[in-house]
């Protein structure tokens, strides 16, 4: 009997998830940018990695498109699933440094899932995480001009988790690592997507570095998905 009911509930537990595959859609957005925002300051770049720009790089503290889009938001479910997570993409994410400065400046990552931090520069660099949340362990460790990938993951959730190199002070990049994979960042349009995300209700979560507060949205997500707008406003 033991046995029986066992598998009825592997079919069941199979049925549901097949159900849910099925009615899974994303939900798209945008994020628009209340305010007018302080002008971006001139990177203090050294002399070698000032020779890999035209023109000198700036800040990143608030990258719009000048029509009210805000980039570098993470936005994700908030609260509002059930059952377990899915198992992290087989996929690693990437964090690349380019012209002595971390590409992208926010990037989004599932709880243990592998993450590869590249070095595309001719110049040494160092990649140090500074975690503040208990389990989540920070490291310091020197990486080679075009040397071979850092990879790392993170089991416990925490936005953002703050990357740095210590040789040039002035690169950073933040981490949204959330416990599944619906999650998002916005581009300079303002602009995401969640994707396949499970029929049902939730709050959707939008969180900009800068402004530090954040901010929340219920929707409903049918087989034609939905839509979840933010404003952000400055602080």
């Amino acid at each position: 009997m033991k046995m029986k009911m066992t598998n009825w509930f592997l079919i069941a537990a199979a049925l549901v998830a097949a159900v849910q595959s099925i009615t899974a859609a994303d939900v798209t957005g945008k994020i628009t940018l209340k305010g007018m925002p302080p002008e971006e300051k001139v990177l203090p770049l050294d002399p070698m990695c000032g020779k890999l720009h035209a023109n000198p790089p700036k800040t990143r503290f608030y990258v719009s498109d000048g029509k009210g889009g805000l980039a570098d938001v993470f936005i994700h479910i908030k609260s509002g699933l059930t059952g377990a997570a899915p198992s992290p993409s087989a996929t690693p994410a990437v964090l690349d440094q380019v012209g002595c400065e971390y590409a992208p400046y926010v990037i989004g990552v599932q709880v243990n899932q592998k993450m590869n931090v590249l070095n595309s520069d001719a110049l040494l660099h160092n990649v140090h995480p500074t975690p503040i949340v208990e389990g989540n362990k920070e490291f310091n460790r020197a990486q080679l001009p075009k040397g071979p990938p850092i990879s790392t993951a993170w089991p416990e959730p925490e936005v953002f988790l703050r990357f740095k190199c210590d040789v040039h002070p002035w690169m950073f990049a933040y981490v949204g690592v959330v416990a599944h994979p619906y999650f998002a960042v916005s581009a300079k349009d303002g602009s995401f997507t969640i994707k396949n995300v499970p029929a049902g209700k939730y709050v959707i979560e939008a969180l900009h570095r800068k402004t530090g507060k954040p901010v929340t949205k219920e929707v409903t997500v049918d087989a034609n998905g939905a839509v979840a707008d933010f404003t952000i406003e400055l602080q």
